[in-house]
Order: structure tokens, then C-alpha cells, then sequence
């Protein structure tokens, strides 16, 4: 989406208006590479922004909270965290918003990003859980033994899964778990080809439509965080636009948190979801902006030793390497 930028009057001299005409640009020229620290190898004030399902992006525009921001926004769409954080990696995009348990994932891997801010859903980790069609037999985690179960690989779901699993006295090794892109696993469950599915918002209210029934979510085994991630490139070519963008998305977030209808509407109509699928995904995911501060970070430390113990991360990463608390006055109260 591009965004407007103010014209200024033009001066009725020719010569004149060229002399000024070409001030104000070597002054905006300077405002972008000194503000953005990117001197010779300036982006020309762009921020590429991906958003998973349309979230972040129908947030944005529904909120009118990139109104006036003094750059373009890129947006590119991914259907799950995995696409995104590859993209994020690759430095195809800048920024976008993940779940704690597929970022630690991606970042325990070797990929070149960080957190920069975190968001809290109230609700914690309603948003996900694992589903079984209404007439499975399945009616506790115990009868997960010696099932398939679908879910995306170093996911949300795939983390709840593995929580899910230790909670019930079982191991990983006791099931079968069948890693799919959301649009696989919806064609996998929908046709029996898994028993169980471990999928979220808006996979989850959309297989619910259809019928599925809850056997866990993660209320107490979920953290509900989410975070803003950057790659490495944006972090050193981009802070200011970072900076002013995290700010702008911390008062969409507030603001979305209040206003859950009109950001259902753009959420619909930015994805094709329908009405009431868009509403309730909204419901489940509204979040609140949050800094990065020591209770945070332990919460976090936590869930990359679940994922270590489990066998599903061999790395031992710095924990702290992965997160940049220089953006946490972005989040902070003060602008609300």
C-alpha cells in the first residue's frame, strides 16, 4: 500500500521553484538516510511488511494507524509463521508478527532475525487446539495414542502438541505427528486421512464450523505470546522506520482490542473469510502490544527448553541474543 505524502505549494518563479524544489528533496533525502541509518544503501523508505492470514495488515488499515507515516509499506501475505520466518530470513521481508513458539524455532535454527516486540492475548492460548471430527472416537489426550496428527512443523500447534502430550503421560514417539501446511492438513483431516489436528486461529474456528471438536487447547500450557520479528537486515538498515512502524502497530493493537467488529470486517474482506469465522479469529487473537522485559524473556526460556527436551530443538541458542529491547518504548503505555 502506498501512502500519501503531503504536497507542498509551488512558488510561482520557475527558477525559484526549482532551487526550492530540489532543497526540500536533498532535505527529505537526508531526513530518510540519517533517520534511518542506512546512508548509501538507503531503501528509499520502504518497509516490507508480511502478515499471516491477512492479520496485521487488515489491523493496519482498519485502525487508519499508517495514515500520515512518512514511508511505504509493502504488504505480503502467509498462510502459516513457517513462510513468514523463511521470508524474514531470506530478508524478503522486514517485519512481521509470529507466535513465541514457531519464532524460537525458526531462530534455534540459525535463521538471522530477533523479536522486537511482543503482544499478549488475554485469553492466552485459547487460540489454539488440537480437534477431532465429532464422530472420532478420540474423547481424551490419552486416546491420542497410536494416532496421526496434523500439525505445522516448529508451529504453535506443534508446540501445544508436544505440551498437550507430556500433560496426558505420553511421549512423541506414542503418536504419529504428520507436518502440513494449514491448506494440507484442512484437506488431510477433512478426508480422514489424520485423526487429530493440531491447528489455530483461523484454521481452528474454521474446522469447528465444520463440525470439529475440541479435545485440548492451550490454557496453561500456552504463553499467548506473539511477537514483531525483524531480519537482520531491517535491524541494521531500518531502525527508525522499525521504530515508527512498532509504534503505529501498538496503537492498532489497542485499538483492535476495543473495536473487534470493524476489525472483523477488514479481516473478512482482506482474506475472503467469512463474517462470523472472521470475528471469532479476531475474538481469539486480539492482542495487546507488551515489552520485552525479564519476565518475558523467562516465559520464553521456558518454552525453548519444553521444545529441547522433547527432542524437537537440539540447538542451544542465547535466548537473549534472539530479542532487541531497544523498540520497547514502542509498546510502552505512553503511546497509546
Amino acid at each position: 500500500m502506498t501512502l500519501r505524502a503531503a504536497r507542498q505549494s509551488q512558488p510561482s518563479n520557475p527558477a525559484s521553484q526549482r532551487r526550492r524544489a530540489l532543497a526540500a528533496g536533498l532535505a527529505v533525502a537526508a531526513l530518510v538516510l540519517t533517520g534511518c541509518g542506512q546512508g548509501p544503501h538507503a531503501s528509499h523508505a520502504v518497509l516490507k511488511v508480511g502478515s499471516q492470514k491477512g492479520g496485521d495488515r487488515a489491523l493496519l488499515l482498519a485502525s487508519g494507524a499508517l495514515e500520515g507515516a512518512p514511508y511505504k509499506v509493502e504488504f505480503s501475505d502467509f498462510p502459516a509463521a513457517q513462510h513468514l520466518l523463511e521470508a524474514l530470513a531470506a530478508g524478503a521481508v522486514d517485519v512481521g508478527l509470529v507466535g513465541d513458539a514457531p519464532f524460537l524455532f525458526a531462530y534455534a535454527g540459525g535463521a538471522k532475525i530477533k523479536a522486537v516486540q511482543a503482544a499478549a492475548a488475554p485469553e492466552g492460548g485459547v487460540s489454539t487446539a488440537i480437534v477431532v471430527p465429532a464422530g472420532s472416537p478420540i474423547r481424551s489426550l490419552a486416546d491420542l495414542k497410536g494416532r496421526r496428527i496434523a500439525t505445522g512443523r516448529g508451529s504453535i500447534g506443534h508446540y501445544l502438541l508436544l505440551r498437550a502430550l507430556g500433560q496426558a503421560g505420553l511421549k512423541p514417539a506414542d503418536v504419529t505427528i504428520v507436518f502440513l501446511a494449514p491448506s494440507d492438513a484442512k484437506a488431510a483431516f477433512s478426508t480422514g486421512a489424520v485423526d487429530a489436528w493440531s491447528a489455530w486461529a483461523p484454521y481452528l474456528p474454521l474446522a469447528q464450523k465444520d463440525g470439529a471438536r475440541v479435545v485440548a487447547d492451550g490454557r496453561g500450557l500456552l504463553t499467548g505470546y506473539a511477537f514483531e520479528v525483524a531480519s537482520a537486515s531491517a535491524l541494521a538498515e531500518k531502525r527508525a522506520l522499525l521504530d515508527d512502524y512498532l509504534k503505529r502497530l501498538a496503537r492498532a493493537e489497542r485499538w483492535g482490542q476495543t473495536h473487534q467488529a470493524e476489525y472483523a470486517q477488514a479481516l473478512a474482506k482482506e482474506t475472503g473469510l467469512a463474517p462470523d469465522i472472521a470475528l471469532r479469529t479476531v475474538q481469539l487473537n486480539s492482542r495487546g502490544p507488551r515489552v520485552i522485559d525479564e519476565a518475558v524473556l523467562r516465559e520464553e526460556a521456558d518454552v525453548l527448553a519444553k521444545f529441547q527436551q522433547t527432542g524437537a530443538i537440539a540447538a542451544r541458542p542465547d535466548l537473549r541474543a534472539g530479542f532487541d529491547t531497544g523498540f520497547n518504548d514502542a509498546a510502552a503505555p505512553a503511546n497509546p
